[in-house]
């Protein structure tokens, strides 16, 4: 199969479908890889490395598009790209159509076959395609969040650990899921006062064994998530229904009771957003301010660390990848059923019940 690889688009977006490792695999596998000039170059992934692995390289991304049939892509498709798709192709890359019908309405134009990374599934009930981007995300929400309470990007000018004789920074985690573990840790190393929220006590028992009395743990009633945010310095915003928009858990008439230049960091923003002043941003310009209170709202975090995101990315892909090359999009999703859970769109329709259901095609 040939399988191609472009460069990624969106802004300030430097990840890369697969790393010179991944090529090689593909390869060794009987498949030829077209790569786009300059896909990882960003990243210090030049094209000597690709073509050492085996790949081949195209000058435009319309010699991925035309001559490819699996597509290998980090972010979602853009307009142009969408309208280069056609129906005997595969996609597979990360969708989020949930808060997206334009996205989908071009997808199911073009008669492809996608498959979101973030809705295939595991046998213990993760997202293992969704996991590695979210660790990511998760340890970046706390370095954004103290970044932006610094008093020059319109912040409180509160410093998350305080210092000895001054109280530490209030941080707020809603999930506790993989971002918010992952935040938790990162906001408990800078020493933080932690509070992780979430409407699944398991979830919360996992985290008190792991921090014990380091962070504290609530359960999301709606009470316990006012009280606490109107109370915080920095709220992360890390809420997820696999496939559907994100629960929207703060409310605008809140903010007028945060202390200004309190900080709301949401990582649920690819999926809608769970903060309901959300809106999407980019690393270029990725905050904005409502009743004094800061949001950082970045849809693609993980793109600012794009050398670590893509190599963390790749080794969680190429099994899914490979087995998409070497049976064909049908078997593999026969034989696994996880990866079956992928499947967005196919030959015009919408075919995961979630996303069906979050954009009126149910």
């Amino acid at each position: 199969m040939l399988v191609g690889i472009p460069r990624e688009i969106k802004s300030h977006e430097y990840r890369v479908g697969a790393t010179p490792d991944g090529v090689r695999e593909l390869v060794a596998h009987g498949h030829q890889v077209l790569l786009e000039k300059g896909a990882g170059a960003a990243i210090g992934l030049t094209d000597a490395q690709y073509l050492a692995a085996g790949a081949e390289l195209a000058d435009t991304p319309q010699e991925v598009f035309a001559l490819a049939a699996l597509i290998l892509k980090v972010k979602e498709p853009q307009p142009h790209e969408c309208r280069l798709l056609r129906p005997d192709q595969v996609l597979f890359t990360y969708l989020h159509l949930a808060p997206n019908p334009d996205l989908t309405r071009l997808l199911l134009a073009s008669g492809v076959t996608a498959i979101g990374y973030e809705t295939v599934t595991s046998p213990n009930g993760g997202l293992p395609l969704l996991a590695p981007m979210s660790e990511v995300a998760g340890r970046m929400a706390i370095q954004a969040g103290a970044a932006c309470l610094e008093k020059p990007h319109g912040g409180a000018g509160v410093l998350l650990g305080g210092v000895p004789g001054v109280a530490p920074g209030r941080v707020v985690i809603l999930g506790a899921g993989v971002v918010g573990g992952n935040a938790a840790m990162m906001a408990v190393g800078l020493g933080a006062q932690v509070t992780v929220l979430n409407r699944t006590a398991q979830r919360l028992r996992r985290l008190d064994e792991v921090f014990g009395n380091r962070i504290q743990t609530r359960y999301a009633t709606t009470t316990a998530i006012e009280t606490l945010v109107l109370g915080a310095d920095l709220v992360i915003g890390a809420a997820l229904v696999a496939g559907a928009a994100a629960p929207r858990l703060v409310q605008r008439e809140w903010l007028a009771r945060m202390r200004p230049g309190s900080v709301l960091v949401d990582v649920s923003i690819d999926q809608g957003g769970c903060f309901e002043t959300s809106h999407p941003t980019t690393h270029a310009d990725p905050t904005f301010v409502v009743d004094g209170i800061v949001h950082y709202c970045v849809a693609n975090m993980p793109g600012a660390v794009a050398r670590t995101s893509t190599f963390a990315l790749t080794q969680a892909t190429l099994p899914f990848a490979l087995a998409l090359a070497d049976k064909g999009w049908r078997q593999a999703l026969a034989d696994d059923a996880h990866l079956a859970m992928g499947l967005n769109v196919q030959n015009g329709r919408v075919t995961h019940p979630a996303v069906a259901h979050a954009l009126g095609y149910a």
